[in-house]
């Protein structure tokens, strides 16, 4: 079990590690994205649609949710145990809560291992395919997002 999450981990720091700072205090993110107390209260995008961010959470790539968070959807058949479930997370956090944390876990914890889904700058070990650009798009983040919220 040990390898699993050695692997777990490994995988996930592949795609971002965060070492410039994000986790002190700061009040704009990528792109003019304003953050207020610990979220995110604009849109990045559009209105996010709910069954695209439940494709995008399920899904193996890009966002990959299920590998650390467990979630009750039939469709999942494993779904991991490293990070908190998704089950309730509409109930526990607002939407602009539940955006930063999709945006960039690390301002609300310098320690996680979640990557950073819609930063650029900062980051090390970033895969081939992703420097340069958000593992999500605005919209894609949205769409998560509005999921997420329908979680209760």
């Amino acid at each position: 079990m040990k390898s699993l999450f050695a692997a777990c981990v490994s995988a996930l720091l592949s795609i971002a590690t965060s070492t410039d700072g994000w986790a002190q205090p700061a009040t704009t993110a990528p792109a003019g994205v304003v953050v207020v107390g610990d979220g995110i209260p604009q849109p990045l995008a559009p209105a996010g649609d709910a069954a695209r961010g439940r494709a995008l959470l399920i899904a193996r790539d890009p966002a990959n949710c299920i590998l650390c968070h467990g979630l009750t959807d039939a469709a999942v058949r494993f779904a991991g145990n490293l990070a908190p479930p998704l089950d309730g997370a509409g109930s526990r956090l607002s939407i602009a809560q539940l955006r930063l944390r999709v945006a960039d876990s690390s301002r609300i914890n310098p320690e996680t291992i979640m990557p950073a889904y819609y930063r650029t700058d900062g980051l090390r070990a970033v895969a081939a395919a992703y420097q340069g650009r958000p593992v999500l798009t605005a919209q894609q983040v949205e769409d998560v997002v509005v999921y997420l919220s329908t979680l209760r």
